[in-house]
C-alpha cells in the first residue's frame, strides 16, 4: 500500500451556466463562465482553512501540493473535485482517494449526510443542507431590468454568503469525518488502483458522432410531424393528445365506449377494433409516438465536451457487487441493434432523410433505435475492438459450486444449453441434431434458475413465449436443481454461513476454498476469491411465518437509510456477479498494462480504440482476458470479441 506524507482533503464550491446534473462535470466544467468560488482543505488532522478564491488567488503551496504525488488528494464523490480542479488549473492534479467510493466499497451507500448518518458521525460534522444556497450563488440568475448580472456575488447577499463559507467548511469536516471512521476498515488496496483506472477511462470518453445525432433527431421530428398529420388526417380531432377528445372518436366510429387508453393496453385495443382499420392505424400511431424517443441522441450531444468526447458515464463501484453503473448516456442500457445491413440503416440515417428511411424500412423509429450504439465511433485512423467475456456467470457459479459436469462443458468448448438439457432430461442433446427440441428447455433454465429461481422466473424469462407449455415449468425446474445439486448447495452454504456470523461475531465461516464470511462491528463481510471483500451493514435476521429467519440489511432507498430484504438467491447472485466483476477488473488492469486505451465497458464487455493498421489487436486483447487468474484456479474463462468502424452488437 502506498504511503504519503500528508492527506489534503478539499470541498470546492463552483459556478457554471450550464446543469451539472443535465451535462455532467467534464461539459460543466468547460463552460466559458465556470469559475471556482470556494476552496475549502484540510491537511490530516489540522483545522480546516478556506480559500474565497472570489477575492483571492489560490496560494502556489496549495497548488504544489495538489500537483505532488506524494500528497493523497481525498473528497466525497472525488471525480467532481478532481475534474473541476484539473480544468481550473490547466493541469493534472493526483493522486486521488474517493470518501464516496470507500463507503461503497463497504456496502455503505447513499450521500454525504446519509453515509455519515449510518456510520454513526455526529449531527454537526453531517453536511448541512445547503440547497437553497448552491441555488444562489452557484447556478446563473435571471437578469432583471434593475439587476443585469447573471450571478449573485458575496457582496450581493454578505449574510447568506458567510452561511455559504461555512457550508463548505462544514463539508471537509464531514469528509474527514467519514474517511476517518472508514479507516478503521480496510479496503482491498487493489481498489484504489482499480478507482484510479476507472477515472482515466472516465477522462479519455467516448466520441460522438455529432452529425449522425443530429440527422438521427431531423429524422424523428419528421417522422413524429408526419405521424401527428395523419393521426388529426383521420380522426379530425383538434388535439392529438386529448384522450377524452380520442375516445369520444372511438365510441362515434364504433359505439364502444373505452374505459382507459395507457401504453399498457394499445395492443389489446388494437385487438379489440382489428375490424375497424383507421381507428386500428390511429392506435398504431399512438403506440409509435410512444416510442418514438431520441433522448439517446440528444443526451449525448448535450454531454459530448469541445472535442466531441462524452466523459463521466461511468460510475465506478455503482452497485453493491461492486459493478459499475451507468451515468449521463446510460451506455448499460443502449439498445441492441439485430439489423442484418447495418451499414445500409447507418448511411441513409446519416443523410437525414426520412423519406429515404421510410422508403427503405418499415419502421423507421426502429431504426433509429438500433442506431443509437452507432453514434459512438472511433478517431480517425482508429478502429474499435469490442471483447467481452463469454457466459462469464455461468462459469462462475460452476466454479464457485464445484459443478464438475458444467466445468466440463466449457473446458471443452461445449454448448452449455445443450449440456445443461442433456443433464436435465438424460438424453444427448445437440444444437440443430439430435433431441435438439430440447435446447430451449436449457435454455430458459440456464438464464432463470442460476440463483434460486423457480417457476416465476421461468415465466419473468419468457418460457411460456418460447412455446413451453405451463405444466412443464415446475418438472423443470425439479431437473435443473436436481442436476446441479452442488449449486443448490452453494445457495444454502452462502446464506447459512450468513446467519453463523451474525451469532458469532470476529468468527470467520468458511464456505469453501474460495469464499468465507465474517462479522466486524456492524458490517457483515463475504470475502470474495480476489480477496476482495462484500460488506451488509447492520444485517438482522426477522422470523417468517414459516420458522425461517429473513435477511435484511441497511442500504439507501430514496437517497434515505432503509432495510432491505434478501435471501440465498440473491446473495448467489451478488457473489457470482461480485466474482466475476472482478474478473473483469483484473482483465482491465491488464490491459491498460499492455498499452490499451479503454475507452468504456459494459456489464462483461470492454470496448477498445486501437490503430486501424493494428491487425493483431483482436487476438491479442482476447488472449489477455481469457487468462487464467492466480485467485480463481481452474475457472475457464475465455473472452471474444470483434473489430468495428464504429460501436456494434455483432
Amino acid at each position: 500500500m502506498t504511503s504519503y506524507k500528508k492527506t489534503l482533503a478539499i470541498d470546492i464550491e463552483t459556478f457554471s451556466g450550464v446543469e451539472l446534473g443535465q451535462v455532467g462535470v467534464y461539459k460543466y466544467a468547460e463552460s466559458p463562465d465556470f469559475n471556482i468560488l470556494l476552496f475549502a482543505y484540510a491537511y490530516d488532522d489540522e483545522p480546516v482553512e478556506i480559500i474565497d478564491l472570489t477575492k483571492e488567488p489560490l496560494p502556489q503551496s496549495i497548488i504544489d501540493d495538489l500537483l505532488d504525488s506524494h500528497v493523497l488528494k481525498t473528497a466525497f464523490n472525488a471525480a467532481f473535485e478532481r475534474v473541476c480542479i484539473n480544468t481550473y488549473l490547466g493541469v493534472t492534479t493526483g493522486p486521488w482517494d474517493c470518501t464516496m467510493v470507500r463507503a461503497w466499497e463497504l456496502g455503505i451507500s447513499g450521500s454525504l449526510a446519509v453515509v455519515g448518518a449510518k456510520i454513526g458521525i455526529k449531527e454537526e460534522k453531517r453536511k448541512l443542507d445547503g440547497s437553497r444556497l448552491i441555488r444562489t450563488f452557484c447556478k446563473p440568475r435571471k437578469p432583471t431590468k434593475n439587476n443585469p448580472a447573471t450571478q449573485w456575488r458575496g457582496e450581493d447577499k454578505p449574510e447568506e454568503w458567510a452561511a455559504f463559507v461555512e457550508y463548505c467548511k462544514r463539508d471537509v469536516e464531514a469528509e474527514r469525518a467519514i474517511r476517518n471512521g472508514l479507516l478503521r476498515i480496510p479496503i482491498f488496496d487493489k481498489e484504489l488502483d482499480l478507482y484510479r483506472l476507472d477515472q482515466k477511462i472516465n477522462d479519455n470518453g467516448i466520441l460522438i458522432d455529432t452529425d449522425f445525432c443530429h440527422s438521427a433527431i431531423e429524422i424523428s421530428d419528421a417522422l413524429t410531424e408526419a405521424k401527428k398529420q395523419r393521426y388529426l388526417d383521420l380522426t379530425g380531432l383538434d388535439n392529438p393528445n386529448s384522450l377524452v377528445q380520442l375516445k369520444d372518436w372511438i365510441y362515434e366510429e364504433t359505439g364502444e365506449t373505452v374505459a382507459s387508453i395507457t401504453k399498457g393496453n394499445l395492443p389489446e385495443l388494437i385487438d379489440q377494433f382489428k375490424d375497424f382499420p383507421n381507428i386500428v392505424e390511429v392506435l398504431e400511431i399512438r403506440a409509435l409516438l410512444g416510442k418514438t424517443s431520441v433522448a439517446k441522441y440528444n443526451k449525448m450531444l448535450q454531454t459530448a465536451c469541445n472535442d466531441n468526447r462524452s466523459r463521466g458515464n461511468i460510475q465506478f463501484f455503482g452497485a453493491k457487487t461492486g459493478r459499475w453503473a451507468g451515468r449521463l448516456i446510460q451506455l448499460q442500457n443502449l439498445p441492441q441493434n439485430h439489423l442484418t445491413d447495418l451499414d445500409t440503416a447507418r448511411e441513409a440515417v446519416a443523410t437525414g432523410d426520412y423519406e429515404l428511411v421510410e422508403m427503405l424500412y418499415p419502421d423507421t423509429t426502429d431504426v433509429l433505435r438500433q442506431c443509437i450504439r452507432t453514434a459512438i465511433i472511433p478517431p480517425p485512423g482508429k478502429k474499435f475492438i469490442v471483447a467481452d467475456f463469454s457466459a462469464i456467470e455461468a462459469r462462475v457459479i460452476a466454479w464457485l459450486a464445484g459443478e464438475q459436469w458444467r466445468l466440463d462443458v466449457f473446458e471443452q468448448g461445449g454448448d452449455i444449453y445443450c449440456a445443461s438439457a442433456s443433464q436435465m432430461f438424460g438424453v444427448p442433446v445437440e444444437k440443430h441434431g439430435i433431441n435438439g427440441h430440447l435446447r430451449q428447455k436449457g435454455k430458459v433454465a440456464e438464464l432463470a434458475l442460476g440463483y434460486a429461481g423457480s417457476v416465476g422466473a421461468l415465466k419473468n424469462m419468457g418460457a411460456l413465449k418460447m412455446g413451453i407449455d405451463e405444466s412443464e415449468l415446475k418438472p423443470i425446474v425439479e431437473k435443473w436443481r436436481k442436476a446441479s445439486p452442488h449449486v443448490v448447495e452453494l445457495w444454502h452454504d452462502i446464506e447459512n454461513a450468513c446467519f453463523n456470523a451474525m451469532d458469532n461475531p470476529g468468527e470467520s465461516f468458511i464456505i469453501n476454498k474460495f469464499l468465507s464470511v465474517y462479522m466486524h462491528k456492524k458490517l457483515l463481510f463475504i470475502v470474495l476469491p480476489s480477496g476482495r471483500k462484500m460488506g451488509y451493514l447492520k444485517p438482522k435476521v426477522v422470523p417468517d411465518e414459516y420458522g425461517r429467519g429473513k435477511l435484511y440489511y441497511l442500504d439507501t432507498v430514496a437517497n434515505k437509510p432503509a432495510y432491505v430484504e434478501t435471501y440465498y438467491g440473491k446473495l448467489t447472485e451478488n457473489v457470482v456477479q461480485a466474482t466475476a466483476r472482478d474478473c473483469l477488473a483484473q482483465a482491465m488492469m491488464a490491459l491498460d498494462d499492455a498499452g490499451y486505451k479503454i475507452i468504456f465497458h459494459v456489464h462483461d464487455e470492454v470496448i477498445v480504440e486501437v490503430d486501424e493498421s493494428d491487425e493483431s489487436a483482436l487476438e491479442s486483447i482476447s488472449e489477455i482476458m481469457g487468462r487464467p487468474i492466480q485467485w480463481a484456479p481452474g475457472l475457464p474463462l475465455r473472452a471474444d470479441g470483434y473489430e468495428c468502424s464504429y460501436y456494434k452488437k455483432d
